[in-house]
């Protein structure tokens, strides 16, 4: 039996919670453990308890990231990766290891670390550039050390997996070994989230319901979501707003609707747990990602995924990789791209898609098929295959090099 350790100490991320980078763990973790191997999962936080298929999974706990002030949390946040350290020499002195496997954190460096010291394939996996992600959003006191864990980590693991190319172009200007570094798309759950069994919704039903999914925050533009809606209601009373999340925009954006006039139109949900998503993905009618103007539009959106797999069209911002996602191959577009943050764009491609239930039931059949190889089950045997064999890497003294 392979054993394999899977490190995340990002401290904003439970491992067992309801966040989209969550959902993600889980999932590789899960193809992990179905193929066999014995998983350790060495985190600071796990936020509830493991699902029931997730059960045989050992958890190792990290110190907790505590502080006053941003740069105790900083410092705090170092010494919970250094504890990684001592977790696989435990677990390494009761049998080898085949894999670390460690999702990139601002502050990740000993993992990889770890397993060029003592032989061990390591494979990176580098979700978004976190440095530029922390200075611009949260305020980053030591950016130069931030920058020089980047690079170290980066440039010691065997195999670095980036959800876009824009990732992965950021992950190339930290290593001395660009080769290394591979474009491996997120993935979905194909068995649990599938097309519902009940006829697309005709164009003069009772209710039409607009959906979104995701982390309710600035960059996700739910504000020009709810503008587009207030337009819909102007046309057509009948349209209503699933919304899927929460965040920290959710009491401004609740103040929004009801600014507007169109409160009694939107269902907020707040946070769910993921098994309750499916059944909430077949309410919907057609789906949104309505992304605003982004400088750096980094993005593998699992939402995106989640809803290709559900059937549902999808309207989305012509932004970054969602243009070629929603490509379905050269065949055809798989919902409708808009010009990021244009409310009316974004309510005139939901109006056509209830008009047109032909399109909308064409959508369903042909959205499944366009992510099936995009299951969580190929994607991780993707990444596996790029450590298949024995480990290739610089000597330890040539890694530190890159520091």
């Amino acid at each position: 039996m392979k054993r394999i350790a899977y490190v995340s100490t990002d401290p904003g991320i439970g491992v067992f919670g309801r966040k989209g980078a969550s959902v993600h763990i889980r999932a590789v973790v899960r193809v992990l453990a179905a193929a066999g191997a014995q998983v350790h999962l060495i985190t600071p936080r796990t936020d509830g308890e493991p699902p029931e298929d997730l059960r045989g999974v050992t958890v190792h706990l990290l110190p907790g990231v505590a502080g006053a002030d941003r740069a105790d949390r900083e410092h705090s946040a170092r010494d919970s990766d250094t504890a990684v350290g001592a977790v696989l020499d435990e677990l390494s002195a009761t049998g080898p290891l085949d894999l670390v496997y460690e999702r990139y954190a601002l502050w990740g460096r000993t993992a990889t670390a770890w397993a060029t010291e003592h032989g061990v394939r390591a494979v990176l996996e580098v979700n978004a550039p976190l440095v530029q992600e922390a200075s611009r959003h949260r305020g980053l006191v030591d950016m130069g050390r931030a920058e020089r864990v980047a690079t170290d980590a980066i440039g010691r693991a065997d195999a670095v997996v980036c959800v876009t190319d824009a990732v992965a172009d950021w992950a190339r200007d930290h290593t001395h070994t660009p080769e290394r570094v591979h474009t491996v798309a997120n993935g979905v759950d194909t068995r649990a989230i599938t097309p519902a069994e009940a006829p697309v919704t005709p164009a003069d039903a009772a209710t039409f319901t607009v959906g979104f999914v995701g982390t309710l925050k600035p960059w996700h533009g739910v504000d020009v979501l709810l503008d587009a809606l207030a337009l819909l209601l102007r046309r057509d009373p009948t349209f209503r707003l699933l919304l899927v999340g929460h965040g920290p925009q959710a009491r401004a954006l609740a103040d929004r609707a009801a600014d507007l006039g169109i409160d009694h139109a939107i269902e907020a949900t707040g946070s769910v747990d993921p098994v309750d998503m499916p059944a909430l993905l077949h309410r919907m009618d057609v789906a949104t990602a309505p992304y605003p103007e982004l400088a750096d539009f980094y993005f593998s959106p699992l939402k995106v995924y989640e809803y290709l797999a559900a059937g549902l069209p999808v309207v989305a911002s012509r932004i970054g990789g969602l243009p070629t996602l929603l490509s379905d191959g050269g065949m055809g577009t798989l919902g409708t791209l808009v010009p990021p943050g244009d409310a009316g764009a974004l309510a005139d491609a939901i109006a056509q898609l209830r008009d047109d239930p032909v399109r909308r039931a064409e959508l369903r059949r042909r959205g499944p098929a366009s992510v099936a190889t995009n299951d969580w089950t190929h994607v991780v045997e993707r990444i596996l295959g790029l450590v298949a064999g024995p480990p290739d890497r610089r000597t330890v003294e040539e890694s530190h090099e890159l520091v």
